[in-house]
């Protein structure tokens, strides 16, 4: 399989220096293994999405020099996909309808602890388990649209994995400096991760469903991501495992930060890639503000 590589922002704000530093590695690392790199529209949250925002990122990144295949794949129009996927985990009761809010959520988790603060996964808070019972299946074949869509965990990890320990290959480095084969265990899951949430009532699907599936569907190879998505590989290579689709090399990098150290956000107006350009940078300019060179690896 050629070495395939994506850059797979949101539209829903301008791109800043962050995403170009992600992008360009992307794109260097696929160029120098003579592969491929791809462009991807997450625009699975339509209420943020913006026309305009696409064209900017089309824009800045054919500005920066690089190159993509088209026509680009866009998160809207592969429902199809998702869909078939949560039937797949819904019929063999590994999904159960949520309909707590955050509210509830927060409630429950507080009230055992008397104050404690909860334990924290890759999406926040873990769930407590609430709808964990009553939000199963039991034989009705449809799925709810009047609620999240939640894994359980338990059962995935004791029916599905059967305690097998799980892995994927790091070749960029983690929060932490892992790197290299990473492993994790089916309890580490269960306490570190819970029940995520696989589709959202407002958008049906989320982030790990579709971005595992895309990935597939697109025969990336490797996925070049910040390391603030490091923990979240756990959840992917679980659905891979779920789904009989491929784990890809992950290759996670640093973050690029603003003078006080802090992360970049699509809020950072002053950081965004078309702002430097109308000052007159040039893509060359960037790279250098990013800490690559033309011959990056």
């Amino acid at each position: 399989m050629s070495f395939t590589t994506r850059f797979a922002p949101s539209p829903t704000g301008p791109l800043h220096l962050g995403h170009a530093y992600s992008a360009l590695l992307a794109y260097d690392m696929a160029q120098a293994a003579g592969g491929e790199f791809l462009l991807r529209i997450e625009d699975i949250d339509t209420s943020r999405a913006r026309p305009e925002w696409e064209t900017q990122i089309y824009d800045d990144l054919a500005w920066l020099g690089l190159h993509w295949r088209r026509p680009v794949a866009r998160q809207s129009e592969r429902k199809h996909l998702y869909d078939a996927a949560l039937s797949k985990l819904w019929e063999t009761n590994l999904l159960f309808a949520c309909r707590c809010t955050r509210r509830d959520i927060a409630e429950a988790l507080s009230a055992p602890q008397e104050g404690a603060a909860p334990a924290l996964g890759p999406d926040g808070a873990i769930y407590p388990g609430t709808c964990r019972a009553s939000g199963k299946a039991s034989g009705e074949m449809v799925l709810p649209d009047d609620a999240a869509l939640r894994l359980d965990m338990r059962s995935a990890m004791q029916v599905q994995i059967k305690g097998e320990t799980l892995s994927f290959t790091e070749s960029g480095v983690g929060p932490e400096g892992e790197t290299g084969q990473i492993t994790f265990t089916p309890q580490n899951v269960i306490e570190t991760i819970g029940d995520v949430v696989l589709a959202r009532r407002d958008m049906g699907t989320s982030y790990h469903l579709s971005v595992v599936l895309d990935d597939a569907a697109q025969g990336v190879t490797h996925v070049v991501r910040g390391c603030d998505l490091f923990d979240a590989t756990r959840i992917h290579v679980i659905l891979q495992r779920l789904l009989g689709l491929p784990t890809p090399i992950y290759h996670h990098h640093r973050l690029i930060r603003d003078a006080q150290a802090k992360r970049l956000a699509k809020r950072d107006d002053a950081r965004a890639i078309a702002l430097f350009r109308a000052e007159g940078a040039t893509p060359q300019d960037i790279r250098v503000m990013v800490g690559l060179s033309p011959a990056a690896r």
